[in-house]
């Protein structure tokens, strides 16, 4: 599929990209290759192939949920500014 220099113009006004006009051609030329790859994509008979979630079968490797890091409430607390009854107080931003 070939675009013109008024095609390309209006779908840069439609994606609201300003293009200069010295630029209208070669740009015409780059989305006509790219549409007529498109259109090569379309010709390819997929008919039985199941679509793909990603593009290996594996699976993730799990770990076991469990808390690795906890305990250390008062190391963390040590870093805040102020705290009260082992939390952190922050400015009240709400009224």
């Amino acid at each position: 599929m070939a675009l013109d220099k008024a095609t390309v113009a209006r779908i840069a006004a439609l994606a609201r990209i300003k293009v200069p006009d010295s630029e209208l051609d070669a740009l015409a030329g780059a989305l006509s290759k790219i549409l007529t790859w498109v259109e090569q994509l379309d010709a390819v008979d997929v008919s039985g192939v199941e679509p793909m979630v990603a593009v290996t079968h594996a699976r993730p490797p799990l770990r076991e949920d469990k808390v690795t890091d906890g305990g250390i409430r008062d190391e963390i607390l040590a870093n805040a500014p102020e705290t009260t009854d082992g939390f952190f107080v922050v400015p009240k931003v709400v009224e």
